[in-house]
């Protein structure tokens, strides 16, 4: 033990070498309470070896990026939008790994991402809309409703701190695992003002841009990544990236440098890494990306469009930088990496053409309960387990990231702050395994909150997926509606008078679900 112990790295040999070494020189009692602090030192060098054989976990998250933003297809054939978007290490990450077709998240940014750091959906973390400031709710104004005190201050490590959800999150486990937990870009899980907005306080090591904002002041290194430009909150302003200030550099590149840097350093101590890469692309502001917006506004691509487009590819790069990387480095057989959206692609408002067309054949986009807004694209690989090239069609939902990420690392059993964990891994499923658990699982949405934007399947509901149905249910005027997805993917055709017998057995499902996990709910002004 002594001899593989001192064979590390210099952090675990060199503090064990000083004891062993001083014992020899003092007196029997100095001895004794060297033996002492050899044993604890002994004992803590153990957790720290226990970490060899774990796996690097790289999860990769795109902000408000559409199910059909990729060339990719995820559909059954190839569509349209997908032969629009260059998206090459996308394809070369499906190429080795599992591509999920059904895979969702929440339709808007903080309960998404509260999600994944807890395993607990958001009708009972209540962090059911988007956070930035200390008790301030965001909810647009509603002209008959009045909507609940949800959780504005977003995840809190620490309990006491007033309308937030009291959780241990993802990095923190990890870290106890010997991990060397590392985030980039986009944070967004706790409100300015409380101990959730910086990113170290939830459990990563490193933290580098990632605050209470959700979405960049800037992309541009030449605006300093600031809102100043637009006459915007300082709030929004990137933190943290003062060294490429007034450069011309693209946020999603910087990030990316940083990114490449954090995992350098893990590799030559010898740690194992959990690199949470959450970038600020493709939210808005949307701003020309040098390395890719002519090609797509000389594609036709009107500019706003040409913009996102190039975003998109910018994103796609970073993924394949991070792929050379481990490459390079030698660790890509011990590295696995997950790449999700946090909810649907825009398309109520901010982008080019007709609105709630950019996630077609889907329905809708960000902000919506239908399938544009919250069915995201989805890729998974692990090295010897996932076959290359497969695709799986089991729905799955963002919380149940959190146990699988865990089982990835070793831990079977988590447990969450409160006894309740909501997700459910989709580790067998990546063996291509028959996933019992999932057998009749339903998956839930709530959104007692007012986005601000009119469309399909926009505002204040809950639904649930059970099979190929889909119900949801609207507080707003009571109005209900139903799709089969097998049969009707764009959700044109809606079931509710049809189908009563299915309506009703959902509705059923969904309620209980929402009184059991004691979800808030608006009210009539």
């Amino acid at each position: 033990m002594l001899v593989h112990v001192l064979a590390k790295p210099a952090r675990i040999a060199e503090p064990l070498w000083m004891i062993v070494s001083g014992m020899f020189r003092r007196s029997p009692w100095s001895r004794l309470r060297e033996i002492s602090l050899w044993f604890i030192a002994v004992s803590v060098s153990a957790l720290l070896l226990a970490a060899e054989g774990r796996p690097n976990i790289v999860l990769f998250l795109v902000d408000d990026m559409g199910w059909q933003d990729t060339s990719v297809p995820f559909a059954e054939e190839q569509t349209v939008l997908n032969r629009r978007y260059r998206t090459p290490n996308m394809e070369r990450l499906a190429a080795q790994g599992m591509t999920f077709t059904q895979a969702y998240a929440c339709s808007v940014c903080s309960p998404t991402r509260v999600s994944l750091m807890t395993g607990l959906n958001a009708a009972r973390h209540r962090v059911t809309n988007w956070t930035l400031r200390r008790n301030a709710t965001n909810d647009a104004k509603h002209p008959t409703l009045t909507f609940p005190d949800w959780n504005v201050n977003g995840l809190s490590p620490v309990a006491g701190i007033e309308r937030t959800i009291h959780a241990k999150a993802l990095p923190a486990y990890l870290k106890d695992l010997g991990y060397r937990t590392i985030h980039v870009g986009k944070a967004h899980f706790g409100a300015q003002g409380t101990p959730g907005e910086d990113p170290k306080a939830v459990g990563f090591d490193v933290n580098i841009a990632g605050h209470a904002a959700g979405g960049p002041g800037s992309f541009l290194g030449t605006q300093n990544f600031s809102a100043v430009w637009r006459k915007g909150d300082r709030i929004w302003d990137v933190p943290g990236l003062e060294k490429y200030h007034g450069e011309e550099i693209f946020l999603t590149d910087a990030l990316t440098r940083e990114a490449l840097s954090a995992m350098d350093a893990s590799v030559a101590e010898g740690n194992p890494f959990f690199l949470y890469m959450s970038h600020y692309a493709v939210h808005v502001p949307f701003a020309e990306d040098p390395r890719f917006y002519e090609s797509y506004l000389q594609a036709g691509l009107d500019p706003t469009e040409a913009m996102y487009a190039a975003m998109v590819e910018g994103m796609d790069q970073s993924l394949g930088e991070i792929l050379d990387f481990v490459d390079e480095r030698g660790v890509s057989k011990e590295t696995i990496v997950l790449f999700m959206s946090d909810n649907g692609g825009l398309s109520a408002s901010g982008r080019g053409g007709a609105r709630h067309t950019h996630n077609r054949p889907l329905s809708s986009g960000k902000g919506s309960a239908h399938e544009g807004g919250v069915r995201v694209p989805m890729i998974a690989y692990w090295p010897d387990v996932t076959a290359a090239g497969s695709r799986c069609a089991t729905p799955l939902i963002i919380e149940d990231f959190f146990p699988t990420v865990l089982e990835m690392a070793g831990v079977q059993s988590p447990r969450q702050i409160g006894g309740k964990i909501d997700g459910v891994s989709f580790v067998s499923l990546l063996r291509g395994e028959v996933d019992l658990a999932r057998k009749g699982r339903p998956l839930f949405w709530h959104f007692p909150n007012h986005w601000g934007p009119q469309g399909p399947g926009i505002g204040p509901s809950s639904s649930i997926r059970l099979g190929d149905w889909k119900f949801i249910q609207y507080y707003e005027d009571g109005h209900e509606e139903l799709f089969h997805l097998g049969n009707d993917l764009g959700e044109q055709n809606n079931l509710a008078r049809e189908r009563p017998e299915v309506r009703h057995r959902l509705r059923e499902r969904l309620n209980r679900y929402l009184k059991q996990v004691d979800a808030q709910f608006p009210t009539k002004s």
